[in-house]
């Protein structure tokens, strides 16, 4: 239970604990974390110990799921064209008439900075994660697609890294503690909270999600965007793939003659 009275998931408390582990030189035990966590939730050491246990947290436990993560390379990514590059991440909602957070998760196309898909729940899960991935296959093609995340819990669950694997989506990873790696998702995430969050104190999860509609929208087809020129993202991303077409036409006829 939270110090508001609303209850909440477990797997909302385990990010949490995520979150207060995830800094380069912290190995806190389940005492320092559950003092912490009391600060928001009313919670006894014992519960605390079981979650940590459960999802291998303990220190002396490593932190890692199946198989090896490729971290990112190149800190900045220079992308060339749409869907050479996307990347995603969560963000918390404070929706103030149910005193609880909600979960906004965002893909963007870093080259046109627009937000190919998105969701907004009261919880976000591995199968979420396929399934939104799999609504943006039907419409575009994901094969050799990089896409860059942190090292959040769902990101790096066995069957989200599986599903892009099966894909041929290469998944790479931010190195710990630097969110300068995914700075195009945290710049709309600044964008974001500046433009929309700021400035309105939602009522309930409906509200806010109607609203976020209605942003992303605009963000997408009317925002002039100075990254990219001051054009809309949704122009940007139109551009390229009229220009590519041309391309695709082109060497047709060339090889025709």
């Amino acid at each position: 239970m939270k110090k508001d009275g609303n209850w909440v998931s477990n797997d909302e408390v385990v990010d949490r604990i995520r979150q207060l582990l995830n800094t380069e030189f912290n190995a806190f035990g389940y005492e320092y974390i559950t003092h912490d966590l009391k600060k928001d939730y009313s919670i006894n050491k014992k519960k605390v110990y079981r979650l940590m246990d459960e999802n291998r947290l303990l220190p002396g436990k490593a932190i890692r799921p199946t198989g090896k993560r490729e971290f990112v390379k190149f800190r900045r990514i220079e992308a060339t064209r749409s869907l050479e590059y996307l990347c995603w991440d969560i963000k918390y909602v404070w929706v103030a008439g149910e005193r609880r957070n909600y979960y906004l998760l965002c893909l963007l196309d870093v080259y046109s900075r627009k937000i190919v898909d998105w969701l907004f729940q009261a919880s976000i899960r591995q199968k979420d994660l396929i399934e939104l991935l799999r609504r943006v296959s039907q419409t575009h093609e994901l094969k050799g697609v990089v896409l860059r995340n942190d090292n959040g819990s769902q990101f790096i669950a066995h069957r989200v890294r599986n599903f892009l694997k099966g894909s041929q989506v290469k998944q790479e990873f931010t190195h710990v503690a630097t969110p300068e790696e995914n700075s195009y998702i945290e710049a709309f995430h600044s964008i974001l909270e500046r433009e929309v969050i700021e400035r309105n104190e939602f009522a309930s999860y409906f509200e806010a999600k109607e609203t976020f509609t209605r942003f992303i929208a605009y963000y997408n087809t009317e925002r002039l965007h100075r990254s990219i020129g001051f054009v809309t993202p949704q122009q940007k991303w139109e551009l390229n793939r009229q220009t590519e077409s041309l391309c695709g036409t082109t060497i047709l006829v060339e090889m025709s003659n």
